[in-house]
């Protein structure tokens, strides 16, 4: 009796082929699904910006960075835990440039784009912990989708299995690669038996964690990153078990493959911030932008206070910076337009008036930001002093 006739009837197939040419053009599935899953996690994130206050279209100028710093992170990641693969016996060093080939860390990513949107939400003058916690359920949503890259390249699966669901793997060609090699009849050759499909394990397994953490964000309001941080621990117990699963080559410590013991680690990092980091959501009010001349309603988002009020046919100014406030503060904001007091939490224009020429008053022509609190550039975020007359984004916060 032969592997194959254990293997069921049911099974699913692969694609024999994952890149097309149009024209002088090649058309790699790989990347097209990589190009979705970034879309969509943009998507995600503007909507759940703009929900905390963000202006519009924030999540472009933060993609601008976090996207190219997340690929080279991620290719950088698989390169030095996999280099046998490109400067071993027989291997190509050039190929280590060959994204669409397959072969991207999410480790990396996630590292090098942290590091871009740090950047960009620095220029913006944006927490970066407000841009993880909006990004938190848009990212495992994008590598749900970047799995089906995985799906056509025919790699990333387990072991054999008889299960329904067993995956069909073609032998793909080395010397012309996103094919399947092909028989003397012309037919795509299957390796024998059927596989874990363990990309779509992951892919749906990522859906869940979409679902929790959008379940608990709702739930538990949370900010200071928590968010993020729930991802990652949902992410990691999943990857922890199915990477276990694979077979596919990989450098291992102990007998177990690195990727196992990176995802503990990583899990446990995540698990202390989450324990350890407390606070309220964090909500944003634009400065340097004119606020609503009316009620906007506590439905809408800061779209509505921040573009409102221009001048018709004016272009919508960017703000100068943000304040952090807290959820009662921003609600207020939304529904009068009003910058509320840092002491008080009301509205600026219920506190009490001031005299511009009592040199007594600390909120008179001195004090630049009125009755708004201390503003930090981008430079005073980091600890360093800004430039003299200088402007540069500017955060606030509510003590």
């Amino acid at each position: 009796m032969t592997l194959v006739s254990l293997s069921p009837q049911a099974a699913l197939p692969s694609p024999s082929t994952a890149v097309w040419q149009l024209g002088p053009v090649p058309l790699r599935a790989y990347a097209l699904f990589i190009i979705l899953g970034i879309v969509v996690a943009c998507w995600v994130t503007e909507r759940r910006l703009r929900q905390r206050g963000v202006a519009p279209g924030a999540v472009l100028d933060i993609a601008v960075y976090a996207v190219p710093a997340g690929i080279v992170g991620a290719r950088i990641y698989h390169v030095i835990t996999s280099p046998e693969k490109y400067f071993g016996t027989g291997g190509e060093p050039i190929k280590a440039f060959f994204v669409w080939e397959g072969g991207l860390g999410i480790w990396g990513a996630v590292a090098g784009g942290a590091v871009g949107a740090w950047f960009a939400a620095r220029q913006l003058g944006i927490p970066l912990t407000v841009v993880a916690d909006a990004l938190a359920p848009g990212l495992p949503l994008a590598q749900a989708i970047g799995r089906l890259g995985n799906w056509f390249n025919n790699e990333l699966y387990g072991g054999r299995t008889t299960l329904p669901w067993g995956l069909e793997i073609h032998r793909m060609d080395p010397q012309n690669p996103g094919r399947a090699l092909r028989d003397d009849a012309g037919q795509p050759i299957l390796e024998p038996g059927l596989y874990h499909p363990t990309f779509a394990y992951e892919a749906l397994w990522n859906l869940g964690v979409v679902a929790l953490v959008l379940l608990l964000d709702r739930r538990l309001r949370l900010g200071r990153g928590r968010a993020f941080a729930v991802y990652v621990m949902g992410y990691t117990v999943g990857r922890f078990w199915i990477e276990l699963m694979r077979t596919d080559d990989a450098n291992t410590i102990l007998g177990l493959r690195l990727n196992v013991w990176t995802s503990a680690l990583v899990f446990l990092g995540a698990l202390i911030y989450f324990v350890r980091v407390r606070g309220p959501r964090e909500f944003l009010i634009p400065i340097g932008v004119a606020a609503a001349p009316g009620p906007v309603g506590a439905g809408g988002d800061v779209s509505q206070v921040d573009l409102s009020a221009r001048e018709a046919g004016a272009a919508a100014a960017a703000p100068q910076g943000y304040r952090v406030v807290d959820e009662q503060q921003f609600r207020a904001y939304q529904e009068t337009g009003a910058v509320p007091d840092e002491k008080s939490g009301q509205p600026a224009a219920e506190a009490a008036p001031t005299d511009p020429d009592d040199p007594d008053d600390p909120t008179g022509p001195g004090d630049a930001s009125g009755v708004a609190g201390t503003q930090v550039t981008g430079t005073e975020a980091d600890g360093t002093a800004p430039a003299k007359g200088g402007t540069g984004p500017r955060t606030e916060r509510d003590s």
